[in-house]
């Protein structure tokens, strides 16, 4: 979709864009609903009086690349009637993902994300689909990767790797981004190890070039809560995610609220038929320093004197 808001053809998205109100406090995002999202020229207009920079609602518009993928016509039925509640337009155009990008899924699941990261990064590009190992315990994920190794027969940018939970997060070449989707939280679980998460999120900034992106999508957990939600509930707080993110060394770059859902109570889990496909999730987006980042050298010692998440 352009900036003028016109969509490509075939798109499936409304003449005028829905412009994000998501990567800032929520009070922001109240005043850009208060004036109300009616075409890009009238969200500028909207992000000045909520204090936005323009260029940061100008990239939450979906680029032509996002909105062709997600209006490819051979995206399998079970991928878009999952569309309306992962809004992945919307997310992926927080991402920054473009074409010629090597990215990671991890954890991959049933491809979702894999088969719309393939059309997007393009034939320049490369997905690697990363499996590990704890999660082939799991039918629906065996399913899955199923589909995957039959969409890699057509489509050679994608590949899946396996391994152990850290083996997984290995690659063979630099990435542009990693991302990992409502899975982060089930890294702390015993049936993962549960995996040494200041190792983990290491393996994450090694994956990455400097300047390469790191992507944790998740569902919410209340403030305070016990350690065990990432188990019970299957939810994490954002505050550990990020804490953990920036003790490896990466910068908090923004957050997206695109799937935020204040009627969440937070106390029941995403398998809940109350909720289910609703939960309220949180997207972080993280960069790993460019070279010469003196911030970012900080942060590397600062990751060297962390202490192991408990």
């Amino acid at each position: 979709m352009s900036l003028t808001g016109k969509a490509s053809a075939g798109s499936a998205f409304p003449s005028t864009p829905r412009v994000s109100t998501g990567i800032y406090p929520r009070s922001v995002a109240k005043c850009l609903d208060t004036i109300g999202n009616r075409g890009f020229s009238v969200a500028l207009l909207a992000g000045a009086l909520c204090g936005l920079p323009m260029n940061v609602l100008a990239s939450e518009v979906p680029t032509d690349a996002i909105a062709a993928a997600v209006a490819d016509p051979t995206r399998p039925s079970t991928d878009l009637v999952r569309d309306a509640n992962r809004k992945p337009a919307e997310v992926l155009a927080f991402t920054g993902i473009k074409p010629g990008d090597k990215v990671a899924d991890y954890a991959a699941g049933t491809g979702y994300f894999t088969r719309l990261f393939s059309d997007i990064v393009g034939s320049n590009g490369h997905v690697y689909a990363s499996v590990p190992s704890p999660l082939l315990q799991y039918q629906n994920i065996v399913k899955g990767i199923t589909d995957i190794q039959n969409f890699v027969v057509s489509h050679p940018n994608v590949s899946i790797n396996f391994g152990s939970a850290l083996d997984a997060a290995r690659y063979p070449e630099k990435l542009d981004m990693f991302w990992i989707s409502q899975n982060y939280h089930d890294l702390k679980d015993p049936f993962m190890g549960p995996v040494d998460m200041v190792a983990f999120n290491r393996a994450v900034y090694t994956a990455l070039k400097p300047g390469g992106l790191y992507i944790v999508l998740d569902h919410v957990a209340a403030p305070g809560s016990p350690p065990d939600v990432t188990d019970t509930l299957h939810r994490i707080e954002p505050a550990v995610v990020r804490r953990e993110a920036e003790a490896a060394g990466f910068r908090f770059v923004s957050e997206s609220m695109a799937l935020a859902n204040p009627d969440d109570s937070h106390t029941v889990g995403p398998f809940n038929a109350a909720i289910r496909g609703r939960t309220d999730q949180f997207v972080y987006k993280f960069r790993k320093p460019m070279k010469g980042d003196v911030r970012g050298a900080l942060s590397l010692v600062q990751a060297g004197r962390a202490a192991p998440h408990r």
